[in-house]
């Protein structure tokens, strides 16, 4: 089954549709839409956030679904399916994959990095480890994870600040390990997937570019207010 899953990915495009409890779209038929117009574009796979989601993308769609669970945690930082609570719910909802926080920061509720992929592994679901530097990829390979999502770059203290895509980190990460690497994050223009995919991404997720309009509109919104606009118009009165 693994095998086929990542044959299915490889060299493709994975959309990521989430959207937050506080934003417009937030909801699994609006998410479960949203699948559906990726599927028809050519998407390989979808990433989706909450057991709602996951459950009606893999009932509308026909495609593999990355199921993650964004919950926060008062003793720690990590809130990508941190515990094996959110495991059990994704598993329940018919996640194809899971994907985990693996970065190398304290999880909550006295939960272990290597114990959650041991769990994972029990219970025969194929692990996304979402990583922020080199270092934190090799180790994810070492304890057994199927494949890295270089997620977390720029997302931790400690790892690159940069407005544009990690595309060293997919080159470093792709070049050292033999599990699949997979290109996400700052991805906000076509060049740049296929420059991640160039650069060795096995295949490249892209979310907000494509699945978040507040965040697409304001960055027209944003280049639009640096300009000066020209002057000499008459207003029309009504």
């Amino acid at each position: 089954m693994t095998q086929d899953l990542f044959s299915h990915l490889f060299g493709g495009l994975i959309v990521s549709c989430q959207a937050l409890e506080d934003e417009p779209l937030h909801g699994a038929d609006t998410m479960m839409k949203m699948a559906q117009a990726a599927e028809l574009a050519g998407a390989v796979g979808i990433r989706a956030n909450g057991a709602a989601d996951v459950k009606a993308i893999r009932a509308h769609t026909h495609l593999p679904v990355i199921g993650l669970i964004k919950r926060e945690y008062a003793d720690s930082e990590i809130y990508i399916t941190a515990t094996r609570r959110e495991v059990d719910e994704l598993i329940e909802a018919g996640a194809t994959m899971i994907a985990i926080d693996g970065t190398c920061r304290p999880r909550p509720q006295g939960e272990t990095l290597e114990g959650l992929v041991s769990y994972m592994k029990l219970r025969g679901v194929p692990v996304m480890a979402d990583i922020s530097t080199f270092e934190e990829a090799k180790y994810a390979e070492e304890i057994g994870v199927d494949c890295v999502s270089t997620t977390m770059s720029g997302y931790t203290s400690y790892s690159s600040q940069q407005e544009d895509p990690d595309i060293k980190l997919v080159k470093e990460a792709s070049e050292a390990l033999r599990i699949p690497v997979i290109a996400e994050g700052r991805i906000w223009h076509p060049d740049q997937a296929a420059g991640a995919l160039k650069a060795g991404a096995f295949a490249v997720v892209v979310g907000s570019a494509i699945t978040r309009p507040q965040l697409i509109a304001e960055r027209y919104v944003q280049a639009i207010r640096k300009v000066e606009p020209k002057h000499g118009y008459e207003i029309p009165h009504s």
